[in-house]
């Protein structure tokens, strides 16, 4: 059982979490402030740790770089505001491996732990799902509903990298790092080519659009 640390100064919020994520089969341990959470991590190293941007007294920046001094390693998901893009980027650039953005969505927090745990090594489960699509890693086949979604190789990675981090969005220079590899000399005009052919058969019902354009920035994927 894979154990997770949240960090957090709203009980509400900590409550949440710790039902959510307990009944998702983790183990979880709560932290009011960055100085509790510090003495617990000081005890038994967790998993991973989610930890809230804005906190009274040690706020989640100074908690990170005391986390990245002594577990240089440890796997950290950020709480940030919507209006926080400036936080995001710092908790980024400081090392934490990803965030979400508050009000959180438990199956959006679920599926960025899961991807962040998996790029550790560590056992998770092998299924995403996103609404009614699901995606089996192992058995490498996609399901919509009932149906049967047939990928290619590259199709099925670039959807994977949507299945891990819902409500993200990612630009074409990073999708093509990500699906093609960093030293690809794949055009980004390859990236729109491929996101159309996932469109088309994941939409071949006529089914709600799940992989949304934002213009000039990128793609998402989310309900609406």
């Amino acid at each position: 059982m894979q154990r997770i640390l949240t960090i957090d100064d709203d009980p509400s919020l900590r409550s949440f979490l710790r039902r959510g994520l307990t009944y998702e089969g983790f183990q979880v341990q709560v932290a009011a402030s960055g100085d509790e959470g510090l003495k617990l991590i000081r005890q038994q190293a967790p998993n991973l740790v989610i930890l809230d941007v804005m906190m009274p007294g040690m706020d989640g920046f100074q908690v990170l770089r005391e986390l990245r001094g002594s577990h240089p390693k440890l796997p950290v998901i950020m709480l940030t505001a919507k209006d926080e893009e400036g936080s995001q980027v710092q908790g980024l650039n400081e090392g934490a491996d990803d965030y979400v953005v508050k009000p959180i969505s438990l199956d959006v927090l679920l599926a960025r732990i899961r991807a962040v745990l998996r790029r550790q090594g560590l056992q998770v489960s092998q299924v995403l799902k996103f609404q009614d699509l699901t995606m089996d890693l192992q058995s490498f086949s996609v399901k919509r509903v009932d149906r049967t979604v047939p990928l290619t190789n590259l199709e099925f990675k670039l959807l994977q990298e949507f299945m891990e981090q819902p409500e993200r969005v990612m630009s074409k220079s990073y999708l093509l790092s990500r699906v093609w590899g960093n030293h690809s000399t794949a055009d980004l005009n390859l990236v729109e080519v491929y996101i159309k052919q996932l469109r088309q058969k994941l939409e071949a019902n006529g089914e709600q659009r799940l992989i949304h354009t934002i213009r000039h920035v990128g793609y998402v994927m989310r309900t609406v």
